[in-house]
């Protein structure tokens, strides 16, 4: 497999890299949480909502007995900032294999009010326990070598503001899913990139989280602009990924009503799908 351009002189590790100070939880009392969200990974004003499903994917590694992500389901209800925010987990059921849980993150208004931000509901295992066995007819996307595929860094200067986390990305995407970048956008509904941290942080179960709602929207390459907020989202985590950088593909097939899905798919250095995942997104049509 090729490796991700730029890698740093050192890479972080797991455990201690940017990554994981950005997503690190204080435990208050049981099932409660502090951290101050990073404003390294918002775009535009707003954070990203896959930094936002590791924060509480974290807070929730801590709160059940068992420690990696199985499925995660999010509903984003209002914006989050960068800032002060709590999150409040419960343990709905801790079984053998498998624990359930649900938490929430909440910030205040401006007026001191307590605002719900995005509400998760989660099971939770063991990745190296599961079988080896695998049965499947998907496919790893056909993506262009690295060095053949394009970054942020590749185009014009973006706007204040608006990069703060590609610059914590390694971010290489397809040229086939870039006509957007260029005013020809293909009218297909697909992106395709390799993905990794900037810092050189090999991907963990907690990072796959990240990266299937870290590439530009698919509603770009249908020929629609402006921000694309998620309603829902939800991921499958299906083995613990290999080092090396990842594959990421997003793909919509129906836009109706101002509202679009993309359904993702992540492969490993090894040639895994190591996550899934579906999203109910809303755009904006005029």
């Amino acid at each position: 497999m090729p490796e991700a351009a730029s890698a740093p002189a050192v890479a972080a590790t797991v455990g201690d890299s940017e990554f994981d100070r950005d997503t690190h939880v204080i435990r208050r009392a049981p099932g409660v949480y502090d951290i101050d969200l990073s404003a390294g990974w918002t775009i535009i004003n707003a954070v990203n909502g896959g930094y936002l499903l590791a924060v509480l994917g974290r807070a929730l590694g801590d709160a059940l007995p068992h420690a990696d992500p199985f499925t995660v389901s999010a509903h984003y209800l209002t914006a989050s900032h960068p800032g002060p925010a709590v999150v409040r987990t419960e343990t709905v059921r801790a079984g053998r294999g498998l624990s359930t849980g649900q938490a929430s993150l909440f910030q205040y208004d401006d007026e001191g009010n307590e605002v719900e931000r995005i509400r998760v509901l989660a099971s939770y295992g063991d990745l190296d326990a599961l079988p080896d066995d695998v049965r499947t007819s998907a496919k790893p996307p056909a993506i262009p070598p690295v060095e053949h595929c394009f970054g942020p860094e590749d185009g014009p200067a973006p706007v204040d503001g608006s990069s703060a986390i590609a610059d914590r990305l390694k971010l290489k995407l397809d040229p086939a899913t870039l006509g957007w970048a260029l005013g020809q956008p293909s009218g297909r509904g697909e992106m395709r990139a390799w993905f990794g941290l900037a810092d050189g942080r090999d991907a963990d179960p907690l990072s796959l989280l990240l990266a299937v709602d870290a590439l530009p929207p698919t509603a770009f390459e249908m020929g629609l602009k402006g921000w694309v907020p998620t309603v829902e989202l939800t991921v499958h985590v299906r083995c613990r990924p290999a080092p090396g950088p990842l594959r990421v593909a997003i793909t919509t097939r129906n836009l109706a009503g101002g509202f679009l899905e993309e359904d993702g798919e992540v492969w490993d250095s090894a040639d895994r799908l190591v996550a899934q995942s579906r999203q109910l997104a809303r755009v904006r049509l005029a």
